[in-house]
């Protein structure tokens, strides 16, 4: 069996002497992982750093073997271009975890993978990425079966000025409805419902915990699973560079 497909490098582990087994997010596979002749020289090692972009054939003789990734082949190397921007590739971490943690293995999910290179590609912009991440964290949730439902106020069927979300089932409120609740509700910020909107100072705080209280109560605690321990770096880096 084989198949060729692009992919982002989730993370690499050495096998053997000189091998790896390197994990990637594919576009058309979902999460897979391989053997890699090679893959801790020093020609191949910084292809098989996590974030990096490469198309890889993947070959074995039958569908429930491990395989081999041959050839796996740079495409975009995030990682290296991002070796001096530490919050980036503190997100690039927290991003990596969230998928080797939540995505189902060898189930495709394109639509995330697309989010995810979107992400990628947005690292270098430092005003502009920390609220793509956000997204990103939403867009796995519904991509995993547990997406919220912001398309309308629960109560009213408002669509305009909604400002909360209802934590027991992911629904918005208008800022009008919630009010009285306010309280016991999560804070929405207009950014992840209306992309004109501008990014306002506090919004990404609000955005990482509105999409962390679902990650935790759907993903991670049915899992027995705490939050990754990458995700709380990363949200402790942006909130000492001030970028939350």
């Amino acid at each position: 069996m084989e198949w060729t497909d692009d992919g982002v490098v989730l993370g690499a582990r050495a096998f053997g002497e000189s091998g790896a087994i390197a994990e990637l997010f594919t576009r058309e596979h979902g999460r897979a992982g391989a053997m890699v002749h090679g893959g801790i020289s020093r020609r191949t090692r910084p292809t098989l750093q996590a974030g990096n972009l490469v198309r890889a054939t993947w070959k074995a003789r039958t569908g429930d073997q491990l395989g081999f990734f041959s050839p796996i082949e740079p495409l975009t190397p995030y990682a290296a271009t991002l070796m001096e921007q530490p919050d980036a590739l503190a997100g690039i971490s927290s991003a990596v975890a969230m998928l080797r943690l939540g995505a189902i293995e060898r189930q495709p999910y394109p639509k995330l993978f697309e989010a995810f290179v979107l992400l990628l590609d947005a690292m270098n912009e430092n005003e502009i990425w920390p609220a793509l991440y956000a997204r990103f964290e939403l867009g796995l949730l519904a991509e995993l079966g547990y997406g919220l439902d912001l398309s309308a106020c629960a109560l009213t069927g408002a669509t305009d000025d909604l400002a909360y979300v209802s934590p027991r089932s992911g629904r918005a409120a208008s800022r009008e409805a919630g009010e009285p609740f306010a309280d016991k509700l999560l804070i929405l910020p207009a950014f992840l419902t209306d992309a004109a909107a501008p990014v306002e100072t506090g919004d990404v705080a609000n955005a990482l915990a509105l999409a962390g209280f679902f990650l935790e109560r759907r993903l991670f605690d049915p899992q027995g699973q705490g939050m990754p321990e990458a995700r709380v770096r990363l949200i402790h880096r942006l909130g000492f560079a001030g970028r939350l």
